[in-house]
């Protein structure tokens, strides 16, 4: 896996390639917007050029996005509802105008709906958003959570249904995030554990489909159904487990990106990013280094690569 995290895009999208930079991440992810307002205004000229100057001039093989926090396709009808729809339209289109090869995007929550309403609410969502962007090369990449209160796609089969539901499921991906994984109640500390959650995504979406990971130990226990993300080896996954997940050559080519608590030094970060690098094996380190993209190194998008 190539590792990074989640970096801020205060001051300027381009900040956030900046901090990936100084942290020494080999991958970034980042909100388009502000993660917590509905719409964003369209982005200037200067800000597209200054994104793609500081995207070139960087040694990052991956850039990818973030939907906000606010959008919710799984919510019965309601204008919070509609406004979801098209705020990750607008989202879409700004991942669109940067470059980026996916947004991953949280299910929702059906909100005493029920799981059936909620997932049929999700899908009919995405169709209405895959209409209005039908030429946006852009995927959104399903992310699987810790099945909060009425939070849908704790269970696999869940996103299964919705990619399986929607009119272009080529426009969907998948990421798995370890944390959430775990608090909704797959292990993960054995290899047979592993590969059992590997085989039921191959199963139900195929392992193509991963686009990336999200690397997060647990503050919670084993399907608590809570989701607090702690630093790598600290929390009730550990650290054996992600040694397997990250030597797993099916996925040596893909981003994985911490989403571990952090102060403004982003000193957390350099250390969890030193304690995922230190799990690989030698032939791992080797391959993860033919794979990095250096700044002046010309071998195509690390999104053509999906």
């Amino acid at each position: 896996m190539l590792f990074g995290a989640h970096c801020s895009t205060a001051g300027g999208l381009a900040r956030a390639l900046e901090r990936a930079e100084r942290i020494g991440a080999d991958c970034c992810q980042l909100f388009v917007k502000n993660n917590m307002q509905w719409f964003a205004r369209p982005l200037s000229p200067n800000e597209l050029a200054g994104f793609a100057a500081a995207r070139s001039s960087t040694r990052l093989a991956w850039v990818f996005g973030h939907a906000g926090y606010l959008i919710n396709l799984a919510a019965p009808a309601s204008a919070r509802r509609d406004q979801s729809v098209e705020s990750l339209t607008c989202e879409l289109e700004r991942a669109e105008a940067l470059g980026l090869p996916f947004l991953v995007l949280h299910p929702g929550a059906h909100l005493g709906a029920g799981l059936v309403n909620g997932l049929r609410q999700v899908v009919r969502g995405l169709d209405e958003v895959c209409a209005v962007t039908k030429s946006c090369k852009v995927r959104i990449a399903l992310e699987n959570t810790a099945g909060q209160g009425t939070c849908l796609g704790a269970h696999l089969k869940d996103l299964a249904e919705i990619y399986h539901k929607v009119q272009r499921p080529e426009r969907l991906a998948l990421c798995l995030d370890t944390a959430h994984l775990w608090a909704a109640g797959y292990d993960l500390r054995t290899a047979a554990a592993w590969e059992k959650v590997v085989e039921e995504v191959d199963r139900l979406i195929g392992l193509k489909e991963i686009v990336a990971f999200h690397l997060n130990d647990s503050k919670a226990g084993l399907g608590a159904r809570v989701d607090r993300h702690e630093h790598i080896g600290r929390g009730r996954i550990g650290l054996e487990a992600f040694r397997m997940i990250v030597n797993d050559p099916r996925f040596e080519h893909l981003p994985a990106c911490l989403e571990t608590p952090k102060s403004e030094d982003l000193h957390e970060d350099v250390e969890n990013l030193a304690v995922l690098r230190s799990l690989c094996g030698a032939e791992s380190k080797l391959r993860l280094k033919a794979l990095r993209v250096g700044p002046n190194k010309k071998k195509g998008n690390a999104a053509d690569r999906v």
